[in-house]
């Protein structure tokens, strides 16, 4: 049997239906930012930093896609020349034929993103997002002939929805009856044209993330036997409970911030760190945010964190902890988010294997921070 031919678009997409470009903060450029959506794709390169480097390892290692972090293009380009670093990387890029595509900001905030994998490395568990994110729900109700329910409910869970907190394939059926009359124009699944008639039918009703929404209704479209489908979108006062900014859950015993910063370093495998906060004390309860996440400072002071992990802090920022009682520790940006380039590789993997699409994601070993220890 000849395997499906995977192209870029299919790449995107599956990244999208794990890290919806929804979640992305307004300010950010995630998604393809070079290359031809209809170019076919077998192997993606991940990594931190879209930078020469990483390009040139896609090009030696046969990759078709760089799946980085960070946006290579953040604000809209007013020229292009090969004399910066962005140049640079936008003309070798095209030159070789290799798709650049950022998850950013949607990657920090998904479930099962950045800041989750950095909790759990350093031992914290009961976590929720520190500052709740802003994807809404929305209650999809469509109309299925008796019979049916089962195969257009499976589209519409494999495609996202029917997620409640920790569970999934989460619906709610009852049955009816459903009236339609066909005219002239029509190819009707059940009954015939110009008669009105009544059918045994089910509604169905789920939620779907509204970053998802548009993915899920045409697959629901698509698994639905009626030539027109009937359905309602209702947007809901709900919100998702498991995305968001930063993490805040509990270590598995309370220790020293001495102790837990010696964690931190070695669980990140990083020289040294900054901390701010009586070294002695304990801490039980822990914020995180890779990258930067400083501005988190009052919101894990009121969810009563005893200290911060994150990077790039400030001087007035750390001063700003101090006078709140917050401890903080300045792991780095880096290597805050560095463990993305593992974890991102590993769940587009099977993400893939799972939707029978095939592309092998590799992560790109060897990256650097740019700041060194003497």
């Amino acid at each position: 049997m000849n395997q499906r031919i995977v192209r870029i678009h299919d790449l995107v997409g599956l990244l999208n239906a794990l890290y919806p470009p929804a979640l992305a903060e307004d300010w950010d450029n995630v998604g393809l930012q070079v290359g031809d959506p209809r170019a076919q794709v077998s192997k993606v390169l991940v990594c931190l930093d879209p930078s020469e480097e990483a390009l040139q390892a896609a090009v030696d290692q046969g990759a078709q896609a760089l799946l980085c972090h960070h946006p290579l293009i953040f604000k809209p380009l007013h020229n292009l020349t090969p004399s910066d670093e962005t140049g640079r990387i936008l003309y070798a890029a095209v030159q070789q034929g290799i798709a650049i595509i950022a998850a950013h900001t949607n990657l920090d905030r998904a479930a099962n993103g950045l800041n989750d994998w950095l909790a759990a490395a350093l031992g914290i568990s009961e976590c929720r997002p520190l500052l709740g994110g802003d994807d809404p729900l929305i209650k999809l109700i469509v109309y299925v002939p008796a019979g049916y329910e089962a195969q257009v409910a499976e589209a519409l869970f494999k495609a996202g929805a029917g997620q409640i907190g920790n569970y999934d394939s989460c619906s709610f059926r009852s049955e009816g009856i459903g009236t339609f009359r066909a005219n002239d124009s029509c190819s009707p699944f059940v009954g015939r044209v110009g008669e009105r008639s009544s059918v045994r039918e089910l509604r169905l009703e789920t939620v779907v993330p509204k970053g998802l929404l548009s993915r899920v209704v045409e697959r629901m479209v698509r698994a639905h036997p009626y030539e027109e489908v009937a359905y309602d979108l209702v947007p809901l006062a709900n919100r998702r409970k498991d995305v968001g900014l930063g993490r805040i859950g509990r270590l598995a015993q309370a220790v020293t911030l001495a102790d837990f910063a010696t964690m931190v370093k070695d669980s990140l495998h990083i020289e040294a760190l900054r901390v701010v906060g009586n070294r002695q004390g304990l801490v039980s309860k822990v914020a995180v945010c890779g990258g930067s996440g400083a501005s988190l400072l009052k919101e894990a002071v009121r969810q009563g964190a005893d200290v911060l992990v994150t990077g790039d802090v400030k001087y007035h920022e750390a001063r700003n902890a101090e006078s709140l009682g917050l401890a903080l520790i300045d792991a780095g940006h880096f290597a805050t988010e560095r463990l993305m380039a593992n974890h991102l590789a590993e769940t587009m993997g099977q993400a893939a294997a799972a939707r029978g699409l095939n592309i092998d994601f590799l992560e790109l070993k060897g990256e650097k921070d740019p700041f060194k220890t003497v």
